[in-house]
């Protein structure tokens, strides 16, 4: 059963117009395994380092102030951030609501803010600027 009649295709990326909210989806995802696979790593480290005394957090210490440390741990901040306002955004979506172009726009581009605003929030307390 051979037929010559054209089969429809099935949409890619060359016809999809590409948006915020494409961009929200898919940081949705790498941030929630970012979380899960670096955040217990380092979780992990900081435990076993409590565990193992004063030298061990020590060592622990100095590598999570380090600048490449400061770098990760700013990282998992914002991808804590990103993926909560994302997966509440996705919780609205859920409910049929906000599927309007403008309105799920505007919401992908405020979860992109908040996770930036709330990061830069974050680190100004923990940093103690603010005293």
């Amino acid at each position: 059963m051979n037929s010559k009649a054209e089969r429809p295709l099935s949409p890619h990326l060359t016809i999809w117009k590409w948006g915020p909210h494409m961009t929200v989806s898919i940081l949705h995802r790498v941030t929630g395994g970012a979380i899960t696979i670096a955040g217990l790593a380092i979780l992990s480290w900081w435990l076993a380092s409590l565990a193992g005394g004063e030298a061990a957090y020590a060592g622990f210490a100095k590598v999570a102030q380090s600048p490449a440390g400061m770098i990760v741990l700013v990282g998992l901040t914002w991808a804590f951030w990103q993926h909560l306002f994302s997966g509440l955004r996705h919780l609205v979506l859920d409910t049929g609501a906000g599927y309007e172009l403008k309105v799920n726009r505007f919401w992908a581009i405020m979860t992109l803010v908040g996770s930036l605003t709330a990061t830069a929030v974050t680190w100004y307390l923990l940093m103690g600027v603010g005293k």
